[in-house]
């Protein structure tokens, strides 16, 4: 596709007139609700499109959830980062992991003062290329993401275990979504009358392994991709669910997302990793929830080349920071405007937590746009 054509389908999903109408109908259809969204992508469209107030107009209230993967990982994990740091490991991370804030400071704050080796990367790939270059070096990849990213990672580490690159290892902090989205909903705080799933998320499994939970809570789901468009037709299909009595998963995102997903990419997945339970920021354990590397794969496993090393941290328990709300926001249960530290002792260039250090956080999608004030009726 050109840039030209590139540039038409682009703005065919942001088409004020369309987006009129649709919103028009969700009006017709006289069917308040609240839903959630686990997704940054979709949270940054929402408030940098206005949406929000567009759904309100017509009774329409969206929460954000647990999507944003820099911000779900707990302080325990980030402070396994900072041990192998400390320990001399190179340590090969996306850049806005350096500046989460864990328990005891920032990756950045250590670079700055020489006391570690760390390497930006744009994709596991340059970690192993890195490696393969420097067999002198121990290089620890630090795995974050959903289902989006983690075949990439499952590549990589069978590609380094095929072609003997033994100082290569990965510190998995992979999480799978349908147990996030179960661990929302059993808690119950905000009463939710329907689902928005991520489309990248659902390119990967599919529509397929939402059907037990919209089974077992009774509850309407969407795929749906990330226009503005794409977005308030998902709210209207969301919508004309309820108002017609059904409890169903639906695909908004049917250009890209297919029932079965992608089935090479999940086979992967499935001969590298394993499910296993972690904590996540805001929610605690959640069983079966994260992905650990299996046993055949265990000479790339951080956590079981670095056991020793890392058993200090297991026998810890770490705290989120004084004050930080980032766990509230992540369950739906608080707007970042609620957060006293919001935009003022937490900003971007001194973030308390997570959710204002990566672009997929809650906290710096309201800041970057101007979303300064709660929601009503909080």
């Amino acid at each position: 596709m050109s840039e030209e054509d590139e540039q038409k389908a682009l703005f065919r999903y942001r088409d004020r007139e369309m987006a009129d109408r649709i919103v028009q109908r969700i009006a017709d259809l006289d069917t308040p609700g609240r839903y959630m969204h686990v997704c940054g992508t979709h949270q940054d469209t929402l408030v940098r499109f206005g949406l929000e107030e567009r759904f309100a107009g017509v009774g329409v209230e969206i929460r954000q959830g647990p999507g944003c993967p820099v911000c779900v990982t707990s302080p325990g994990e980030i402070e396994e980062v900072f041990a192998l740091a400390r320990a001399g490991r190179t340590i090969a991370v996306f850049g806005d992991f350096m500046r989460i804030p864990g328990p005891t400071g920032t990756l950045l704050d250590l670079k700055t003062r020489g006391e570690v080796d760390l390497l930006i990367v744009y994709s596991v790939e340059d970690a192993v290329s890195h490696a393969r270059e420097n067999i002198n070096k121990e290089v620890v990849y630090v795995g974050l993401g959903f289902e989006t990213t983690a075949p990439t990672t499952a590549v990589a580490v069978n590609n380094a275990q095929e072609e003997g690159v033994d100082n290569f290892t990965v510190l998995s902090m992979h999480r799978l979504l349908p147990p996030a989205l179960g661990a929302v909903l059993s808690l119950g705080e905000v009463k939710l009358d329907g689902l928005i799933e991520p489309g990248h998320v659902s390119t990967i499994i599919g529509t397929r392994p939402y059907e037990p939970i919209s089974e077992q809570w009774n509850i309407p789901q969407v795929v749906t991709g990330f226009e503005p468009l794409d977005l308030l037709m998902g709210v209207y299909m969301l919508t004309r669910q309820r108002a017609e009595g059904r409890v169903a998963v639906e695909n908004q995102y049917s250009r890209v997302v297919r029932e079965e997903g992608n089935v090479p990419a999940q086979d992967i997945m499935d001969m590298v990793f394993e499910p296993r339970s972690e904590k996540w920021r805001g929610f605690g354990m959640i069983p079966d929830s994260a992905m650990a590397l299996r046993e055949e794969y265990g000479a790339h496993d951080a956590r079981r080349s670095e056991e020793d090393l890392l058993e200090n941290v297991w026998n810890q328990d770490f705290r989120e920071p004084p004050g930080c709300r980032c766990g509230e926001v992540l369950r739906g249960v608080m707007e970042p405007s609620e957060c006293p530290l919001f935009g003022n002792a937490c900003k971007p260039t001194t973030p308390v937590g997570p959710c204002m250090v990566s672009r997929e956080g809650g906290c710096t999608i309201a800041l970057k746009y101007g979303k300064r004030t709660p929601r009503e009726g909080s």
